[in-house]
């Protein structure tokens, strides 16, 4: 594979700027990676520092890029968009140790900001601090940023792209039929032929997080979006703003960052506690940052029983993390009884709601902070990442973690991911709905047959009575579902058969199913067995395509596998 998921494969336009980094600025058998800010690369240097105690300051090394023409009085007027950039410089032996930060945290700079700062780099716009003299070419420039962000400069033919809005890079554009609105059109003038504007950016992350408070509930276009009043307050909870919800660059550094500010909000050093079977990097998180991890792979009764015993013995707790439902199990954690220890014994709840999603259920009630992958159905169009954390504020800790919040927050998210993103989750309420029946739909398919060894989505597993505790009136059961078979061939039959997209993530608008345990956990399978999670598991993202055709190719899937059946019979 030469590509992949972007926080498992960097990007290969940010290997390339990473190489013409490491051209400039870089010393004989140095590596680097990038982030977006100073505090999000000194954070990689010291990860690097604490994991590998050979290395020193002058091993591990920080190289800030900055606007060369910063102050600009033009630029000032245009409120042009403008990167900073940092690289962590180490040895190249220690690049696994450094990609466990790129992966885990999730704050390395996204594809369309590297694409951004390569040419701005390339262009002399971008320069190393400290370098004071530019290059003559640009003694004369009146602007800042690569070129297809410039005034008064012609675009190439290359430059132009083939007339539908295609970059040569081919970002595919946040085009969405029936949305062709005013921003758009302004968009595409000004990311193709002259600046990336803040204002634009600004508003749509404005209109993101008034999504995800609630205050905005229909499929309104940015400038609707933003007549909404500031104080109405969202449904999920009373008094809940867009005031309340942080993005991040991507779900994991949504995760991340909450983790690392819940850590500076308590100066008593505790550990964390994961609940049940989680996505990978998140076990990885509470385990490498902060004094560790208590975990629960099977997050049940029992285990909730045995953190009573432990709490009640003295036991002291940072925070919960959990998520609803899990993946790829699809159980779901019994919040009530959690929150309620939670108040007992003072530690945070943090939820991760990625696969319920807030449509289907109101998590936030019984949560300190709701985490979500935005990447996932709330964008849809696999084009974009994106993450937030929402706090609850008829939360115990909430003003006081507004107080840590102030110091230790900073907006990372690339001012053009935030325009697609707003774009691609105008819709994602209906887009959530039609999930809802196509996913039912496959699940009771799949559950009806006695080829099926287990199906596992919410509204099939015995904690369904947790999910319903949370679920909306009008939600469902989301559109994740995974499935076992009796035999390791048959699995491998089905997943062959299976005619839909193949691939890891989920949330996508078309169906997509994965081999999830070999991805994810493919150097402990054993460790993943004894939780329950069976190697052979196939993963099923359900997507917004008609439910009779889904209906079909699921089933033709599963014929597939009683062929395989006959076959065997026939042979003996």
């Amino acid at each position: 594979m030469r590509t992949g998921y972007p926080r498992f494969f960097i990007h290969l336009t940010i290997q390339e700027l990473e190489q013409e980094i490491l051209s400039r600025y870089g010393r004989d058998g140095e590596k680097t990676m990038l982030f977006p800010s100073r505090a999000t690369a000194t954070r990689c240097q010291q990860f690097l520092l604490d994991k590998e105690p050979s290395l020193t300051s002058n091993h591990v090394r920080l190289i800030a890029l900055i606007p060369s023409v910063r102050g600009n009085v033009l630029v000032q007027e245009t409120q042009t968009v403008a990167s900073d950039l940092f690289a962590v410089a180490f040895p190249s032996r220690c690049s696994t140790l450094a990609k466990q930060m790129w992966q885990h945290s999730g704050d390395g700079v996204s594809s369309r900001r590297g694409e951004f700062c390569l040419k701005a780099l390339r262009e002399g716009i971008l320069c190393r601090e400290g370098d004071q003299s530019l290059p003559n070419q640009l003694q004369a420039r009146t602007c800042k940023g690569p070129r297809r962000y410039q005034k008064k400069e012609p675009l190439t033919e290359n430059e132009r792209g083939n007339g539908n809005g295609d970059f040569p890079v081919q970002h595919p554009s946040p085009t969405i039929p029936g949305h062709e609105g005013k921003e758009y059109s302004q968009f595409v003038e000004e990311r193709f032929g002259r600046n990336l504007n803040a204002d634009l950016a600004a508003k749509a992350k404005l209109a993101i997080r008034r999504r995800i408070a609630g205050c905005l509930t229909d499929d309104a276009e940015l400038e609707k979006a933003l007549e909404v009043s500031e104080d109405v307050s969202g449904h999920r909870v009373n008094g809940l703003s867009e005031g309340d919800v942080y993005l991040y660059p991507t779900g994991m550094s949504s995760i991340f960052n909450t983790h690392r500010i819940l850590m500076a909000h308590r100066a008593e050093p505790r550990k964390s506690i994961c609940f049940g079977f989680p996505y990978i990097d998140t076990l990885k998180i509470l385990e490498k940052w902060g004094p560790g991890c208590l975990f629960y792979g099977n997050g049940s009764d029992a285990d909730l029983d045995d953190l009573e015993r432990r709490l009640t013995q003295g036991e002291k707790y940072l925070a919960l993390f959990t998520e609803f439902p899990g993946n790829p199990l699809l159980n779901t954690p019994d919040l009530k009884r959690i929150r309620s220890l939670a108040d007992r014994y003072d530690f945070a709840v943090v939820v991760d709601e990625t696969i319920g999603n807030f449509i289907n259920v109101n998590t936030l009630a019984r949560a300190d902070v709701v985490v979500s992958s935005l990447t996932k159905v709330f964008s849809g169009e696999s084009n974009v990442m994106g993450g937030s954390a929402v706090y609850n504020p008829q939360g115990r800790m909430y003003q006081s973690l507004q107080k840590t919040l102030d110091v230790e927050y900073e907006d990372n998210y690339w001012a053009e991911d935030a325009v697609f993103m707003e774009r691609n989750s105008r819709d994602f309420i209906s887009r959530i709905q039609r999930v809802n029946v196509n996913a039912e739909a496959i699940a009771d398919v799949l559950s009806s047959s006695p080829l099926v060894k287990e199906v596992y989505y919410p509204k099939h597993r015995p904690s369904r009575i947790y999910y319903d505790q949370c679920r909306n009136a009008d939600g469902g059961y989301g559109g994740l579902l995974s499935v076992t078979f009796r035999h390791v061939e048959e699995a491998v039959v089905f997943f062959d058969a299976l005619e839909v997209q193949k691939g890891p993530s989920l949330g996508t608008n078309f169906t997509l199913s994965c081999p999830f345990v070999i991805l994810a956990h493919y150097n402990e399978l054993d460790w993943a067995a004894q939780f329950g999670v069976d190697a052979d598991l196939v993963r099923i993202s359900i997507g917004l395509e008609n439910t009779a055709e889904l209906r079909f190719i699921f089933e033709s899937a599963l014929n597939a596998v009683g062929q395989l059946g006959l076959n065997k019979k026939a042979t003996i």
